[in-house]
């Protein structure tokens, strides 16, 4: 029984080609049902996400025969060339798989160094498995180990504490200001990307009050829609900008949106309480001269970028130390599969022993039903016994010295206690 890792990601193929083999959420329980028959594994699982697809299996079979299978089931599946998928797929087996898996949970292998989110989508794809009926007991336990791992890297380092992202930066940096971040105004300026992701972090930071400014009204609903928020134009801006306690700027303009002026007025209305401005534009959205205002504590994009590279040191230097508990834990588990291989072998010698006594012994009473001597059927039965327990044994031996393979001499006569006189 071996596990196996195998995948395409950010650091192998661009997004034109891992778009082709991602799987639709909608049909992953068709397709965990599709790999088990069709890479005939035991056990499977699928990770999908925007930067990797991963398949996890378990099988008896041969390594390299079920590369074959899964290039080719991939290939039927997503109808796409086996030369587009194979150069872009890594693999790893049995403590390479259990390790890959451990650090892509741990973010120690994402885009992001520590990012989190990827936890939560092992935990799904470890949801839809168990849905599907495609997981038993080692991959279920290698799951749970693995968000095990996850839960002590999380707590003993400090991979995740760190703002590395501007958005993530630019909220951090409210959550400092602002002792109850959820009970600010926000305004956020644009509807990109950028604003999207900050967005988001405020929503996550359980922030209640949220406008977007945008100049297209209809790209800025869809945004605000997910997440309870107000939506503006731009000219709207001036008159709404005394009602925000946050302004976080990012768009494409190619001049300041908001002026020294508009802000000026705005803190008169606020009888000059603070505003914590964040412009991430570039052109910047904000006058640089905005920064001279006593009442206004105004970063941009180049003050975060300092902090995030300071924050990035940190996320590499803790993640020395997540590599360690994860190695540590990879071999707890591949100690744990080796216990089970053993007992799944001791049973089924024990099995194969109790076999051959029941048929010989059942021999010997039909033996002794026909009046035949009890000390010849005795006799017979020992011989016969012996000599089944010995042949597998004694072929062994005999292979291994046509072979001068000393070492496995070694090992059989430590096996059956050969060298008592030691």
């Amino acid at each position: 029984m071996s596990i196996v890792a195998v995948g395409i990601n950010h650091k192998t193929a661009p997004v034109a080609v891992r778009e082709k083999i991602s799987f639709n959420p909608d049909q992953l329980s068709m397709a965990l049902q599709e790999m088990l028959q069709h890479v005939q594994c035991k056990e499977a699982a699928i990770l999908s996400t925007c930067n990797r697809t991963e398949l996890y299996l378990v099988q008896d079979g041969d390594v390299a025969l079920t590369k074959e299978r899964i290039i080719r089931w991939l290939e039927q599946h997503h109808n796409v060339p086996a030369s587009t998928i194979g150069p872009s797929l890594y693999w790893h087996n049995d403590h390479k798989a259990v390790n890959h898996m451990m650090r892509v949970a741990c973010g120690l292998d994402s885009l992001v160094l520590g990012e989190p989110q990827i936890l939560g989508q092992m935990k799904q794809a470890y949801s839809q498995a168990k849905a599907a009926g495609s997981m038993a007991l080692v991959m279920d336990r290698l799951f749970q180990r693995t968000f095990g791992v996850a839960k002590q890297v999380r707590t003993e380092t400090e991979i995740g504490t760190s703002a590395v992202s501007v958005a993530f930066a630019s909220v951090n940096l409210a959550k400092h200001i602002f002792a109850n971040i959820e009970k600010a105004k926000v305004l956020l300026v644009g509807a990109g990307e950028t604003i999207e992701l900050v967005a988001k972090h405020l929503y996550e930071n359980k922030v209640e009050k949220i406008t977007v400014a945008n100049r297209t009204l209809s790209r800025a609903e869809g945004m605000a829609k997910q997440i309870g928020a107000d939506v503006i134009t731009l000219a709207q801006i001036p008159e709404r900008m005394a009602d925000a306690d946050i302004v976080i700027s990012s768009t494409g303009s190619t001049l300041p949106i908001i002026g020294k002026g508009m802000v000026e007025q705005a803190l008169r209305k606020r009888k000059h309480r603070p505003i914590f401005m964040v412009d991430l534009a570039v052109p910047r959205d904000i006058e640089a001269q905005v920064s001279d205002l006593d009442d206004v504590f105004l970063y941009t994009v180049d003050d975060l970028q300092s902090i995030i590279a300071k924050n990035l040191d940190k996320r590499r230097k803790a993640a020395v130390q997540a590599e360690s508990i994860v190695s540590k834990q990879t071999d707890g588990f591949m100690a744990w599969l080796r216990g089970l291989n053993t007992q799944d072998t001791v049973i089924s010698y024990r099995n194969q022993c109790m076999a051959e006594r029941d048929l010989l012994l059942e021999k010997a009473l039909l033996q002794l039903s026909a009046d035949k001597s009890p000390e010849a059927v005795v006799a017979e039965l020992a011989t016969k016994l012996t000599n089944k327990f010995m042949h597998a044994p004694t072929s062994a031996i005999q292979t291994a010295a046509q072979g001068g393979e000393l070492d496995k001499i070694v090992y059989l006569r430590e096996i059956f206690d050969l060298d008592q006189s030691k």
